[in-house]
């Protein structure tokens, strides 16, 4: 077809048919034929058309957004866990029919193309996936949000199971490119390392400080469009990917030092090469906090930059007009580069500049353990970003004089509170930056938020109570219901309209539905086909058959201590010792799904995958057990692996122990697509089963404050010498059951079980676990009270859109409105 006949097929909204862009480009962008192309070519041509339909959209979304008199808010975090964008943006667009008819000609269904993407490598958990969350819920409600990231080439990386051992291998999901980024080359900036700082005045005689000798490097911008929801809106991420300033020396090439003359831009794309390098060495923790500041500095320069274009060096309404959102204490650096980039760069006074700083910082809070609330060496921040240094130790200076004008006297309070942390080797509390350079404080949680009050941030909670706010996370329904779950959105359509997508709150009109038998009937059906859809993907990635009359019973999150998945395998094998034993009677078969990633250096979480594997070996191969009990670990879990289990889900575990998860989000997933929740009175399950209702959530465990108490006096062997259950699972572990061939792998495992000093109380939640389980158990057994239930908890899901955590972000934090 010649490009005369390409043009002249037109949809009924002006633009190029679908059938007509994908040959287009094919034939002209890719250069390839349209008869004989390939899947991969098939999906770049499909998604560079997808994507043409969203760039006029685009720009105009720009253009409004610029010209609005309203603040501009720019959500800053390192990860943005987006998944794959190309059914998602069909999705948002409404033109998944036109898409499936387009690909007809090709003999091949938009499934099986969609299979093509490679999952976004820009995240590892449920930070990252909050962030994308929060995106789609920007773009849906139009507010003026844009995103900054780090373009990582690599993402965490993808996991193989060998032998039952964690396996790590590259994940490289730019090798094929990506057809949803476009290059802003225009926009790219100059990043400062190293060097040293230097006194000077200028012609006036003021006293200035500038940086100097730095090792330089390039951020260069790529745009990824967000769609709203049939809105015609469509925000921006901008993930920044880092490159040299000189790309090639030619006078080494010369000489012949051919790695010498690349070496500088090597160095340079180290610092976004890899999503979380491993920091336990000196060098990864100084390329940790290069990604850090790389992505602040190269973020607030352009914000600044898009000010100055429209405004000069009139920063008066700055403060005013702009909110940085700082996604947990990654991006705090944020704070002393704005105070260095309008003292040094634009000649603000002190004053001045921190008045601006500290009505546009916000920062979010994600987590309760002291651990995670990141901290530099004073040598390596004062020798990588020395200007910084100088800056926060001035912050903490006058910071402390606040201090001591409240706590006269009170030398422990300005230790506990000072940014520094004293000692041989001083670190800087990074959290606490953010806090004092922050007009607000969150968590997001109503018990998070308590706890961060009354816990880790109480010192600053009793100076500044009015800073401190919850924002409970929410995640979107559109990517966590309607798109991955069509049957149930179209049986909800049906039932009820469509208004849920957009108003989440809708979906409470399914509560009188959930009393019709009818009603339920068809609900029980879909369950029932997304279930199988799980079994076969499971069998696909695992072998391990799982079959539909046996209650799906699922933990996917990251491996660590805290999340428990170790009490989940310690339940397995209780049911494992019942069906040995003859103990069967009134059991509910059961398939036990478990997904995540341990990071690389964390021993013990890896140690808990080869746990759930080796048991899980020993269990799908024992003919006793039967079709009774299967565990399976599912490997290389992602984003797209989730919109699969989430609706073939039936009992979702949510069992970390209280006060120890900020929020979970993976918990909101579940609940709206129908499965019951066993889980503690941790992070947001405890608004969850307020929510659904307490008959509709199987509680366990000890709560937060019980928690605190049993630490005091905890003895787990005195547990296991009194039940005989516990007893006889420590027996199976202890005895080598699960570990024939591999003596002594799990001891440390073992230990940490038995240990008083187990902060996790693994076993003091252990029976409360098994009795709250064989609840679940016996409810299953009547289809009616469980369908029922699953109802309710789908109907009282509303809250936990994050369309509602933007409006109150939106509302009460940032300042806000739609812009149209």
């Amino acid at each position: 077809m010649n490009t005369a006949a390409l043009t002249t097929e037109k949809s009924e909204n002006g633009l190029a048919s679908f059938e007509s862009e994908i040959r287009r480009h094919l034939n002209f962008t890719l250069g390839h034929h349209a008869k004989n192309a390939s899947h991969s070519y098939l999906y770049v041509a499909a998604a560079l058309a997808v994507r043409d339909r969203l760039v006029a959209n685009w720009r105009e979304t720009q253009q409004r957004t610029a010209e609005a008199d309203t603040r501009h808010v720019y959500y800053l975090s390192l990860e943005f866990l987006i998944g794959r964008s190309f059914t998602n943006a069909l999705y948002s667009l409404g033109l998944d029919d036109e898409m499936h008819s387009a690909l007809h000609d090709y003999g091949v269904r938009l499934e099986e193309l969609a299979e093509e993407e490679h999952d976004a490598g820009l995240g590892n958990g449920g930070l990252g996936r909050l962030a994308a969350c929060f995106l789609d819920s920007c773009a849906n409600l139009q507010l003026p949000v844009v995103g900054y990231g780090l373009r990582y080439e690599y993402g965490m990386f993808h996991q193989r199971i060998e032998e039952g051992r964690q396996v790590e291998e590259p994940d490289h999901w730019l090798r094929d490119g990506n057809p949803w980024e476009i290059e802003r080359p225009e926009d790219e900036r100059k990043i400062q390392f190293y060097g040293r700082s230097e006194l000077y005045y200028d012609e006036q005689g003021v006293h200035h400080c500038r940086w100097v000798d730095t090792q330089d490097v390039i951020a260069v911008p790529y745009d990824v469009p967000t769609p709203g929801f049939h809105n015609d809106t469509v925000n921006t991420l901008r993930l920044w990917k880092a490159t040299a300033t000189d790309v090639f020396d030619l006078s080494e090439f010369n000489a012949g030092g051919y790695t010498e003359s690349v070496r500088e831009k090597n160095l340079a794309e180290q610092i976004t090469m890899v999503l979380y390098p491993n920091d336990a060495s000196e060098n990864g923790k100084e390329l940790r906090l290069k990604q850090q500041y790389f992505l602040v500095s190269a973020s607030l320069q352009d914000v600044l930059a898009k000010w100055i274009d429209k405004h000069g060096e009139d920063f008066s309404e700055f403060g005013k007009k702009n909110c940085f959102q700082l996604n947990d204490t990654h991006p705090a650096c944020a704070v002393p580069e704005l105070m260095r980039l309008l003292m040094d760069v634009h000649g603000m006074s002190w004053e001045q500049a921190w008045k601006i700083t500290t009505h546009c910082m916000a920062y979010t809070n994600h987590t309760l353990l002291p651990e995670a609330l990141e901290r530099w060496s004073v040598a390596l921040f004062s020798r990588l970003l020395p200007r910084l240094t100088e800056i926060i130790f001035e912050i903490n200076r006058r910071f402390l004089m606040e201090v001591e004008a409240k706590w006269p006297g009170d030398e422990q309070k300005r230790k506990e509170m000072s940014l520094i942390e004293e000692g041989h080797n001083p670190h800087i509390r990074m959290a606490y930056l953010a806090i004092v350079g922050s007009f607000s404080v969150n968590g997001v949680a109503q018990l998070h938020t308590e706890l961060l009050k009354a816990g880790l941030f109480s010192n600053f909670h009793q100076m500044w109570p009015r800073k401190f706010n919850n924002k409970t996370n929410g995640v979107t329904q559109r990517r966590w219901l309607s798109h991955c779950n069509p049957g149930l959105r179209n049986l909800i359509n049906e039932t009820i309209g469509d208004a849920w997508e957009t108003d989440l709150s809708k979906i409470e009109e399914l509560l009188p539905h959930a009393g019709d038998a009818e009603f339920r009937e068809r609900w029980r059906l879909v369950k029932l086909e997304n279930k199988r859809k799980l079994a076969r993907y499971i069998a696909d990635k695992t072998g391990v058959i799982f079959p539909e009359e046996a209650i799906f019973d699922v933990q996917v999150k990251r491996i660590h201590e805290y999340k428990r998945q170790l009490l989940n395998v310690l339940h397995a094998i209780h049911l494992y010792d019942r069906i040995r034993r003859g103990d069967a009677e009134g059991l509910t078969p059961r398939c036990i799904l478990i997904g995540g990633k341990a990071a690389p250096g964390y021993h013990v979480a890896k140690l808990i995958v080869k746990l759930i594997n080796n048991v899980a070996n020993v269990i799908n191969n024992d003919a006793q057990v039967g079709d009774l009990l299967r565990i399976v670990f599912l490997p290389n879990y992602r984003v797209s692996a989730m919109e699969v289990i989430c609706p073939g889900t039936e009992l979702s575990e949510q069992i970390s122990t209280a006060g120890k998860e900020a929020s979970g989000t993976g918990n909101m997933k579940f609940m709206m697509n129908g499965a019951l929740t066993i889980g503690t009175l941790d992070g947001a399950n405890i608004e969850i089963r307020e929510k659904a209702g307490a008959e509709n959530f199987f509680l366990f465990g000890l709560d937060a404050q019980q928690v605190q108490e049993t630490r005091q006096q905890y003895e787990p062997n005195k547990i296991i010498a009194a039940d005989s259950d516990i007893r006889r699972v420590m027996e199976l572990l202890e005895s080598g059951t699960f570990n024939t061939h591999e003596p002594g792998i799990f001891d440390i495992l073992i230990g940490g079980l038995r240990n008083p000093s187990d902060q996790w109380l693994t076993l003091a939640d252990f029976r409360s676990f098994i009795d709250e389980q064989q609840r679940a158990n016996d409810t299953y057994q009547d289809a009616q009270v469980w369908n029922r239930m699953s109802i309710v908890n789908t109907a009282t899901s509303g809250f936990f859109s994050s369309d509602r955590t933007i409006s109150q972000y939106a509302d009460e934090i940032w300042g806000v409105g739609a812009v149209r």
